[in-house]
């Protein structure tokens, strides 16, 4: 009897992923192969993420080339989507029709709000959120996603545009801080979080949980100060405001991303658009007023196969042979 193989793939804004996964016969998956590349889509043009530029589309056929192919070895259905960056690109069509033609991938390209409870669906079954009132933050390239859930109802999943990436472009000229940078950029954060009517931010959870590369990024930091090593899976680490607010007060402190690089436990790929994306976590942190932070491994690739699954559960047995 064979089990059913399916690829996830995220096209984001930072980075592009895949994963693969077997499906067993009870309807759970098993992740058994995955990829990440770094690509930043629509950066190239001007400060918004507004058009990606031919040499960016060409990078993102490469990746996106290579994630075929290791779906092929596993002969794995795939699903890929498109967040952010692509959502928002004036040529987003000729974008998602060069890559059909060259890879044979058809790309979804997903609204802020879809993104989000995809997201839920992925940290939820991470951190066995589905008895508890939880707060979910995923800080992305492009943009940021909350989402309020009480026992997997959710209250709001919403969508905000600021990502490290994208207030990288928008506040720091070739990745340079400065006091005043940094101040203008987190009241800019402040005010598109207070902009969006259905996020309350005074509604009681029981739990904060963060996903993708920023906070993967911000907790694998704390980690190394705390055991002085690098770790494999980050899944139910947790971190305190005062452990976030000790490393923005480093990694603010170096203004270039050259000094950066020097600071112990900082991911390499990262260290130009980390002050960007902590500056965005410590004002979520005040806003929200979290105290204490549960990092999630899952969070859209995930989501992406548990709402596979739960589309075609039904199907699976009858296709397995």
């Amino acid at each position: 009897m064979h089990n059913k193989y399916f690829a996830a793939i995220d096209v984001g804004t930072n980075s592009f992923h895949v994963i693969i996964v077997k499906i067993l016969e009870d309807g759970k998956f098993k992740i058994i192969d995955k990829e990440r590349e770094v690509i930043r889509l629509g950066s190239l043009n001007g400060r918004a993420l507004s058009l990606i530029a031919e040499e960016e589309i060409e990078h993102a056929i490469k990746i996106l080339t290579g994630f075929k192919k290791i779906a092929n070895f596993y002969f794995a259905e795939i699903k890929a989507i498109a967040t952010s960056a692509v959502r928002e690109a004036k040529n987003k069509d000729a974008f998602i029709n060069r890559v059909l033609d060259e890879t044979g991938i058809k790309i979804d390209v997903i609204e802020g709000n879809e993104e989000a409870k995809l997201i839920n669906l992925g940290v939820s079954k991470a951190l066995s959120l589905k008895n508890k009132k939880s707060l979910c933050i995923d800080i992305g390239g492009g943009s940021t996603e909350f989402i309020l859930a009480d026992k997997e109802k959710i209250i709001y999943a919403e969508s905000v545009k600021i990502g490290a990436v994208r207030l990288s472009k928008k506040f720091f000229d070739n990745f340079i801080l400065s006091d005043q940078l940094v101040a203008d950029c987190s009241k800019f954060v402040e005010q598109q979080i207070q902009s969006n009517a259905k996020i309350i931010l005074n509604e009681s959870f029981e739990i904060a949980a963060g996903s993708s590369g920023t906070i993967q990024s911000i907790a694998g930091m704390i980690n190394f100060k705390k055991k002085g090593k690098q770790v494999k899976s980050l899944n139910k680490f947790s971190f305190t405001r005062n452990e976030l607010q000790l490393v923005a007060e480093e990694i603010l402190s170096h203004k270039t991303k050259a000094e950066r690089l020097q600071i112990k436990g900082i991911e390499e790929k990262r260290a130009d658009i980390i002050p960007a994306g902590i500056i965005i976590l410590s004002k979520i942190f005040e806003l929200f007023n979290i105290k204490e932070i549960v990092v999630s491994d899952y969070a859209l690739r995930e989501g992406i196969v548990i709402n596979y699954i739960a589309q075609n559960g039904s199907t699976f047995k009858e296709h397995l042979f």
